[in-house]
């Protein structure tokens, strides 16, 4: 798994990009052109996965940008918890599928009386 993160800067017309820790460099006219061409520079400096990528901006006129390469099973897939997870775009829906459905628990509203209290005693 690689990640690759880039200072990206504009400057007039154009805006460019320099790897954080490593060599790394791109340059082009728009935002969009230099994450392309940045994402381009990282799969020829590591090939081993599927892609993933993400602008931040900073202010107006930087930004952070970072390439992960590998380790996702082939991107797509969803990290963080609750409700289950997303099938992958590697072809999970059959899993998706397969997974039994949740029960819905009724929830039932306790009373003070239910506790062997109340309130006013």
């Amino acid at each position: 798994m690689g990640v690759f993160t880039f200072v990206c800067r504009e400057s007039g017309d154009d805006w460019t990009a320099k790897q954080l820790n490593g060599e790394l460099e791109a340059s082009a006219g728009s935002n969009f052109e230099l994450q392309r061409k940045l994402v381009q520079s990282a799969l020829s400096a590591d090939s081993s996965g599927g892609v993933q990528s993400s602008f931040s901006y900073v202010t107006p006129a930087s930004g952070v940008f970072q390439v992960i390469i590998g380790g996702g099973g082939g991107g797509g897939g969803f990290i963080g918890g609750g409700g289950g997870a997303a099938p992958t775009a590697s072809g999970g829906g059959a899993a998706a599928e397969a997974a039994p459905a949740e029960e819905k628990k009724e929830e039932k509203e306790e009373s003070d009386d239910d506790m062997g209290f109340s309130l006013f005693d």
